[in-house]
């Protein structure tokens, strides 16, 4: 009897270990959804999942949009949020995936709530798409993970399906794979919208990935509330038709085909907010530097006009924009707060839909930079979304591009913040997170857990 109990206390003891050693670094204590201290069975894959838990991802509620602002729980939502486009690749190896507990914890100490990332890799180190139509399991099972760990940190997720930049495969990839199977029209990187071949082979992408099981919880992505949103492209462009016809086919095809698959959450372009040849002129005026005259084939509100499209969105990069202008500090923050709250107006009076900045950020390379500049610049943004947010307008959110934990340099670019490194840039972000939550009534986990990170130290 006595070594029988002995093979009870070592199976218990290597399941912990198995947990530990599959997921990183976890943090028991402050587990959100879904929990994976319920009981728990092991699956075939080595990794543990929990019926609890699904059924809890199945409870919660997801992100709507009611006009032109977002809605959680039957209350307005204006959450505080960051990019870390690395989560999935990061999450593949068990060596680094701590990295990804880490972040996570880090921005729930901010109050932060939603993360924008990437869920494409094609053809890249570390693929999730190893050829069209043709997937690693290994990496899938990466996504499901960072699915689960935000979850446990009260961290929903803005997911980019696609890139226009060369990053991690892009649209060049697509194309690649087209032309090498000899069914490819061009050998253009904007055949990526106009191939018909191509255009297939991105819809296989898009069903794939939205009805995967997740392996941990046995939730469908297209049923899982921790995703907020899809978004189909970073930073979509096609500068061979300008008059902005191409893209615009192709968003509504593609928004069409996500919709039919996946009527719950909510989908965005992923556009940069360049005004289009539809515009009137005064909103043309907004539009930075050499982007003016805007030939890169996208339209802010054409595109964002597409009934399928629920929210808009924009990045925001003064330094690179405004680089042959050389303009002057004061200049570029002007341009910011024009471009800010010129975008949401839009959201107010033309497209009744939420406008989020999901990306911006103010380069440390930039002629004369000043630490200080950031604070000014990302306060400025904030004050701007903030003021919206409490009078119920459009601007719903701003996330900054891009937050890392410490010890991971290699993924850092112009614009990345280690927030433990950087005090001022930390209390700013954390005090958005806290204002922006005190404007909700309800009773939501995000709330609370912007709230719990106030309470802990001064906002």
């Amino acid at each position: 009897m006595g070594g029988l109990a002995l093979y009870h206390v070592l199976g218990v003891a290597s399941c912990v270990a198995l947990l530990y050693f599959t997921l990183g670094e976890v943090d028991l204590r402050h587990i959100s959804l879904p929990s994976l201290s319920l009981p728990v069975s092991v699956s075939g894959s080595g990794d543990l999942v929990s019926s609890r838990a699904a059924a809890a991802v199945r409870a919660a509620s997801f992100v709507e949009r009611r006009g032109h602002q977002l809605f959680l729980d039957g209350e307005p939502f204006y959450p505080n949020g960051w990019n870390s486009y690395w989560l999935m690749d990061q999450a593949v190896e068990s060596r680094s995936r701590d990295r990804v507990s880490r972040m996570f914890r880090a921005a729930a100490e901010m109050g932060l709530t939603v993360c924008r990332s990437w869920a494409f890799n094609d053809g890249a180190y570390n693929a999730l798409q190893v050829s069209p139509g043709h997937f690693d399991e290994r990496v899938f099972k990466a996504l499901d993970r960072v699915l689960v760990e935000a979850g446990r940190h009260g961290v929903r997720l803005i997911l980019s399906l696609a890139n226009n930049l060369e990053a991690y495969g892009g649209k060049t990839q697509y194309v690649r794979w087209a032309w090498e199977e000899g069914v490819g029209l061009s050998a253009s990187n904007d055949s990526f919208f106009f191939d018909p071949a191509i255009r297939d082979y991105f819809k296989v992408y898009l069903k794939t990935l939205l009805t995967r099981k997740n392996h941990l919880t046995g939730v469908e992505y297209r049923d899982d509330p921790t995703i907020m949103a899809w978004e189909l492209m970073n930073e979509p462009r096609c500068t061979t038709d300008p008059s902005g016809d191409t893209l615009q086919r192709w968003i509504e095809e593609m928004a069409a085909y996500v919709k039919s698959i996946d009527k719950k959450h909510l989908l965005t372009v992923g556009t940069e907010g360049f005004y289009g040849p539809t515009s009137p002129q005064h909103k043309l005026e907004v539009n930075p530097g050499t982007w003016k005259d805007n030939n890169y084939g996208s339209d802010f509100i054409r595109n964002a006009k597409i009934p399928d499209i629920d929210f808009a969105s924009i990045h925001l990069y003064p330094d690179t924009w405004l680089l042959k202008q050389h303009a002057t500090v004061n200049e570029k923050l002007k341009f910011v707060k024009q471009w800010v709250a010129s975008h949401i107006e839009d959201g107010d009076k033309e497209l009744n839909k939420p406008v989020l900045c999901t990306e911006f950020g103010l380069s440390h390379r930039a002629k004369g930079y000043d630490p200080a500049h950031r604070d000014v610049f990302y306060k400025a943004i904030y004050d701007i979304v903030y003021r919206s947010a409490s009078r119920g307008g459009a601007g719903a959110a701003a996330f900054v591009w891009q937050l890392a934990p410490e010890g991971m340099e290699e993924f850092h670019d112009d614009y990345s913040v280690v927030p433990s490194e950087h005090p001022s840039l930390y209390r700013l972000i954390k005090k958005q997170s806290c204002r922006l939550a005190k404007l909700r009534r309800g009773e939501g986990e995000e709330t609370k857990q912007a709230l719990s990170a106030c309470a802990a130290g001064s906002s």
